[in-house]
C-alpha cells in the first residue's frame, strides 16, 4: 500500500518488506519531509529555515530551535515533544502527526493524508467488515468512476520512473554560504 515518489522517501508496506519489515525512523521521516517540501519562497527546508517557519506560525504550539531539529533530523535525539511534532507538523504544511511515528502503519503519507478527510473516513468505516470479494468490486466500482471522470489512478507501486528529474540550480554565494552554515551546525 505505500507509496514512494523519490528514493529517499519512506515507503508503506510494499517498501518495509523490501527492507525486513523495519519502520523508518522520526529522523528519515523528517529529512524526507524537510527535502521535499517547500517554504516560503519555494525552497527545500534546512533545519534554520524549519525553526522560523514554526516560529512564524500564528499561535505556535512550540518553540523549536534550529538545533534541536537539526538533531532530530540526524537521528541524535528520537523523543521530541508532542507540542514540538505537531508545531513541525504544521509548519511542514499540515503534515499528519501520525507520520512522524516510527511504525509502518505510518509510513505511508498519501494514505494519512486521505484519512484526513471525514468522507474517506466514513468509507473506510463502511468498508470494515465487508467479505473481500465485496471490497474488491468496491475498489473495481471507484477504479472504473475515476476513469470515466478523466482522474488518474492514484499510485499503488511507488514508481516514479517515468518522471523526469527537475534540473539543479546553482547556489549563489549568500545561499552557500548559508547551506556551509547549516551544515557544520549539523543540517
Amino acid at each position: 500500500m505505500g507509496v514512494s515518489r523519490n528514493e529517499g522517501e519512506p515507503q508503506g508496506d510494499a517498501g518495509a518488506e523490501a527492507q525486513s519489515s523495519r519502520p523508518h525512523s522520526l529522523a528519515q521521516k523528517l529529512k524526507w519531509l524537510m527535502a521535499h517540501r517547500r517554504d516560503a519562497r519555494g525552497r527545500a527546508y534546512v533545519s534554520r529555515t524549519l525553526s522560523q517557519a514554526v516560529d512564524d506560525l500564528p499561535d505556535p504550539p512550540a518553540s523549536t530551535s534550529f538545533a534541536l531539529i537539526a538533531k532530530l533530523a540526524n537521528g541524535g535525539q528520537d523523543n521530541p515533544t508532542v507540542k514540538t511534532v505537531l508545531a513541525l507538523c504544521r509548519a511542514l504544511g499540515d503534515v499528519p502527526p501520525a507520520y512522524l511515528l516510527p511504525h509502518a502503519a505510518y509510513d505511508d503519507l498519501d494514505a494519512l493524508e486521505a484519512f484526513e478527510d471525514p468522507l474517506a473516513r466514513r468509507v473506510l468505516a463502511l468498508l470494515r467488515d465487508l467479505p473481500e470479494s465485496e471490497v474488491l468490486k468496491v475498489v473495481a466500482h471507484l477504479e472504473a468512476r475515476r476513469g470515466h471522470l478523466g482522474m488518474p489512478s492514484p499510485p499503488d507501486d511507488g514508481s516514479d520512473a517515468g518522471k523526469p528529474k527537475r534540473a539543479r540550480r546553482r547556489r549563489t554565494g549568500t545561499e552557500a554560504a548559508r547551506y556551509a552554515a547549516d551544515a557544520l551546525e549539523g543540517l
